[in-house]
């Protein structure tokens, strides 16, 4: 390399030296035919050597214009490998933001839906607390009203079922009363064995204070009549409503004045003779339906509050 350059060095001087030559031989330029002064073997070895040079130099421009396309290649494929990694990110940055705000959404629907279980549990267990207490308080008037059953039952056992019947149905007791065993035929007046039955049913009602007491009157299907001796009657009853009522009325007032069951757990209503037991078809039937029904119930209070809440 030291050697090539001392060469060029020389020519160059060699060219300095002689500025009377008008010919300056470039790159690529034929051996001149005519001879010169200075053209000798020196100056062809001279001449020679710039051709090499010469075609170092267009092969270095050529590697030169290939590394510089290459450069710019590369550079065009960084440019656009720059452009997409710059929409990845952008992608990723909308990808992560979409799934931040679908994360957000995720956790309020999943805190909005736990909220409305945990308010349907706290529901249900009000429900389920509020159904025991009425399973508890049924369960109570229940048991009263079986108490109450069995108290009459034993105060009532000296008289015939003929006569009366205790029944127990949908937490109440009735005890239905035959006429014969209260009222002569088209009376209101109750004699002394009806008088001996509510004495024993008083006694049980004075001890439980907690029940409600309805006294209906019924009557059968045949037109009330004035018998022959009983006229007086005809002036108070006019028909069976008449009559269902006034018997009611009769028994609430012995039940009250004479017994002292409280007055405010007691009330009569008559029935006339549209609530029948029995076929009225029949003598039998119309006996049966010819009744006092006294209907005995646990007051229900408790339940009614707890219904209400």
């Amino acid at each position: 390399m030291n050697q090539k350059l001392i060469t060029v060095s020389l020519l160059a001087s060699s060219l300095l030296l002689v500025p009377a030559c008008k010919s300056v031989y470039k790159c690529g330029d034929p051996v001149p035919a005519k001879k010169s002064i200075f053209w000798g073997k020196r100056l062809k070895s001279v001449i020679e050597e710039r051709d090499m040079l010469c075609n170092r130099i267009s092969e270095d421009e050529a590697d030169i214009d290939s590394l510089i396309r290459d450069t710019m290649r590369l550079h065009n494929t960084l440019v656009a490998k720059e452009k997409s990694l710059d929409s990845l990110a952008a992608l990723y940055n909308e990808l992560n933001d979409s799934k931040l705000s679908d994360a957000e959404k995720y956790n309020k629907a999943l805190k909005q839906k736990s909220d409305e279980i945990a308010a349907k549990e706290k529901q249900i267990a009000e429900r389920e607390k509020a159904l025991k207490e009425l399973q508890d308080a049924l369960s109570k008037k229940e048991a009263a009203a079986n108490s109450l059953n069995d108290a009459i039952k034993k105060a009532l056992r000296g008289f015939n079922s003929d006569e009366l019947q205790v029944t127990e149905k949908d937490g109440k007791v009735y005890v239905s009363l035959s006429n014969k065993l209260l009222f002569a035929s088209g009376s209101v007046t109750v004699n002394q064995k009806g008088h001996d039955a509510l004495k024993a049913l008083a006694d049980v009602m004075i001890k439980n204070t907690n029940i409600d007491i309805e006294v209906e009157g019924h009557t059968d299907n045949v037109p009330f009549r004035v018998k022959p001796g009983n006229e007086s009657a005809g002036i108070l009853v006019k028909d069976n409503w008449d009559l269902s009522v006034m018997r009611a009325t009769s028994i609430v007032k012995i039940l009250t004045d004479e017994y002292k069951v409280d007055p405010k757990q007691v009330h009569a209503s008559g029935r006339g003779e549209f609530f029948p037991k029995a076929d009225n078809a029949t003598e039998e039937g119309r006996s049966a339906n010819r009744r006092t029904e006294i209907i005995l119930s646990p007051k229900i209070d408790e339940v009614l509050n707890l219904i209400k809440k």
